[in-house]
């Protein structure tokens, strides 16, 4: 599965030069470090001749150190910037000279499916995939997250988190963010990686330089861990000390409709909680738990108050 430069009309091995390795270390008394750890690796690609590195954000959440190296064996620290919660993307600023090549952000939403893409981690061509693009879709992720239209890659790369995925101009078209699995041929089943596109990078990235978020009104966040079980939306779990659970919703509890709107899958329940206006917002559920129907009402909160900020350096 790797590439090979001949199969395309740039400069490969220049391209993915640009894709660094990114390690983090959290607070154990993080919020996030209960379900994403406290030490956290993948990559991150350099945007910028000056240290800008694109990631994806849960590998910086909170983090308190962060290094960023290269094939080269070198590793500088970097700080974190920002970290946008509705797209996944987060950015860190190298505190060295990286002298290493940038890869220019490229269109998403020219990107065709079926077409060849490079998805590179840090290491050069023996870290990196031929891949081509399967789809452009609807993604909704349990933690309260949905992409209108995220891209869909194989083969997945086994590293993905924060891969560099290289359209055929040799820019950056994605990162990536996720593995799953989706139905193939023959009853299979096939891992592919879910890729957040840039396209959602560009309206807020000085925003994120500046002011370390997208500066527009924060969703409302439930606190809750979804997932869909036929036509129902069901709780899997709950964030500590969040919204949910303080108004005592509970896993297994299967939510029917918000604010009188049936839901009946994730993106329809998020949505419909988005809807409802900004963070703190008061998110009336209708509620079955083991066979008894009930309203809860539920307090929305900005899920970015419960995060630690960025450690100045």
């Amino acid at each position: 599965m790797e590439p090979k430069p001949d199969d395309y009309d740039y400069e490969l091995d220049d391209a993915l030069a640009s894709v660094v390795g990114i390690k983090s270390i959290v607070p154990s008394d993080a919020f996030t470090a209960e379900t994403l750890g406290t030490e956290r690796a993948g990559n991150g690609v350099l945007i910028r001749g000056d240290g800008l590195v694109l990631t994806i954000g849960y590998l910086i959440t909170e983090a308190e150190t962060v290094w960023i190296s290269h094939s080269g064996g070198r590793a500088v620290p970097g700080h974190v910037l920002g970290y946008d919660q509705e797209t996944g993307f987060g950015l860190v600023q190298a505190l060295a000279r990286l002298d290493l090549p940038s890869l220019s952000l490229g269109s998403s939403k020219n990107a065709e499916i079926g077409e060849r893409v490079v998805v590179g981690g840090a290491g050069g061509r023996q870290r990196a995939v031929a891949a081509r693009i399967i789809a452009k879709q609807e993604f909704a992720g349990y933690w309260e997250y949905v992409l209108d239209e995220a891209i869909f890659t194989a083969p997945a790369h086994p590293n993905w988190g924060g891969t560099a995925v290289i359209g055929p101009a040799g820019d950056l078209i994605g990162v990536g963010s996720l593995q799953i699995q989706q139905a193939a041929a023959e009853r299979r089943l096939e891992d592919v990686n879910m890729v957040v596109p840039i396209d959602l990078l560009k309206p807020i990235l000085d925003d994120l330089m500046s002011i370390g978020r997208a500066n527009r009104p924060a969703r409302p966040w439930l606190g809750i861990y979804a997932t869909e079980v036929g036509s129902n939306v069901a709780i899997l779990g709950l964030a500590s000390r969040g919204p949910a659970q303080r108004a005592d919703l509970r896993a297994g509890d299967i939510v029917l409709s918000v604010a009188g709107s049936t839901v009946s899958d994730l993106a329809g329940l998020f949505r419909r909680v988005w809807a409802l206006g900004e963070a703190g917002v008061e998110v009336p559920l209708l509620i079955n738990r083991e066979g008894k129907t009930f309203e809860l009402r539920v307090r929305s909160s900005d899920r970015r108050r419960f995060l630690k900020g960025p450690v100045l350096h």
